[in-house]
């Protein structure tokens, strides 16, 4: 294990293994977000080859997004009870064994079973809640920048690797771009094999900002009722139920939709695939710049303005889209504003979630607020292909995101103001 020597090295030069942490969590979360996204580059490709119609391809991506979110709450139970780094391995050896399986499938039930359920669960065995517990367990300062910089790893993972699968794709066909996905997930098991701790304790260590001392890891409960427990507790709560609706409209407005069909959307207005995935590309430039901008700020001021400002801009880029013309200046304009708005609304969440329900439990209640992210994806990514199928054009679809992102602006202020702690931190009332 590299990780004892490597952390009393950087202790002589004053460097935490928390940010080794964070780098190796990273990695991770950037190679199995390209494998979330891939789909997005690859739905003409499939429909070329195989002929299956958009709904039909549509309906494997929503159950991918629905299982990567319904996993979540038993995602955090489960990294609680076996660890960070054996849980991140299972979800990569998952993915990757799915991808590599769906390079034989000719049936678009096989698409369904590898690229719906086996890559869906795999990714779901970390989800979002990996961020959420390195982030709270790993560090007491700059907590926000992690959670901005984990985030953006997820959300830029997802947007950066589509232009280059798009043109391997073009070149070599979408085998290849699968096969170099492959790739990428073995160098991150790798990394997290050798490098992954689970808490600062295993290697004698303190969160970083923490005081000194390494306290002992709580004992960890049973998956199901810790995973239960939080929803029942968190449920009592209207904070709870106010970031659960405003993240199903964050997923409905960005993985179910943007990631999922910006592309054909684009094709349809005679843009070439290509083109569109280096829009996405940029947008995913920008996003990092922006999640990253959002995690500093939600260290300084209040979360609740911070999302809805958020919410508030992404519906107006979104309502824009159809008015762009789907030119290279119009379109370059709507990928700068929405990707500094991508996905920036996850470091206040966390933050609010952490705040309102205790650090140790904040993974639990966040993975149940995350399943209604990927509820929200589900539902676009589904809606949008019947609507291009149905009604053939998304525009509909695009629409109805940018007025739910407008709702959500408006809801975000119904939390409160912050309450005092509890001695139950999970009933808090806010």
């Amino acid at each position: 294990m590299l990780s004892t020597p490597l952390a009393a090295a950087l202790a002589r030069r004053d460097v935490h293994y928390a940010w080794v942490v964070v780098a190796v969590t990273f990695l991770s979360m950037l190679v199995s977000a390209g494998a979330v996204g891939a789909p997005g580059v690859l739905l003409l490709p499939l429909q070329r080859e195989f002929g299956w119609d958009t709904a039909d391809i549509s309906t494997a991506m929503a159950i991918r997004l629905l299982l990567f979110g319904l996993m979540g709450p038993f995602a955090a139970a489960m990294i609680n009870r076996f660890g960070v780094r054996r849980m991140v391995l299972s979800s990569l050896t998952l993915v990757g064994g799915g991808l590599l399986a769906s390079l034989a499938m000719r049936e678009v039930w096989q698409l369904i079973l590898l690229w719906g359920f086996v890559v869906g669960f795999g990714t779901g065995l970390t989800a979002m809640v990996l961020g959420a517990t390195i982030a709270t367990r790993w560090f007491v300062a700059r907590r926000g920048l992690v959670i901005g910089l984990l985030t953006a790893s997820s959300a830029t993972g997802q947007l950066v690797f589509m232009p280059l699968l798009s043109m391997l794709t073009e070149a070599y066909g979408w085998r290849t771009a699968i096969a170099l996905l492959c790739g990428m997930i073995a160098l991150a098991a790798l990394a997290m094999l050798g490098l992954m701790r689970d808490r600062p304790a295993d290697i004698g260590l303190s969160a970083f900002g923490a005081a000194e001392g390494a306290p002992p890891a709580p004992p960890a409960g049973a998956i199901l009722p810790a995973a239960l427990g939080a929803l029942r507790d968190a449920a009592a709560t209207r904070t709870f139920w106010v970031l659960f609706a405003t993240f199903f409209i964050c997923g409905a407005s960005t993985n179910g939709l943007i990631q999922t069909h910006l592309i054909p959307l684009c094709v349809d207005f005679n843009v070439p695939e290509v083109q569109a995935a280096g829009l996405l590309a940029l947008m995913g430039i920008f996003d990092f710049v922006g999640t990253v901008g959002s995690g500093w700020l939600s260290d300084r001021y209040d979360n609740r303005w911070l999302l809805a400002w958020y919410y508030g801009l992404r519906g107006l880029s979104l309502l824009y889209l159809p008015y762009s013309d789907f030119t290279l200046y119009g379109l370059s304009l709507f990928a700068v504003f929405y990707g500094l708005d991508w996905i920036a609304t996850v470091p206040p969440t966390v933050r609010l979630t952490a705040e309102r329900f205790g650090s140790e439990r904040a993974n639990l209640v966040f993975g149940w607020i995350f399943a209604g992210h990927q509820l929200g994806a589900a539902a676009a990514a589904f809606g949008a292909g019947l609507s291009r199928t149905v009604l053939q054009t998304y525009l509909p679809a695009f629409a109805t995101a940018g007025a739910l992102c407008l709702l959500a602006a408006v809801l975000v202020p119904m939390i409160g103001s912050r309450a005092k702690p509890a001695a139950n931190p999970v009933a808090v009332k806010g």
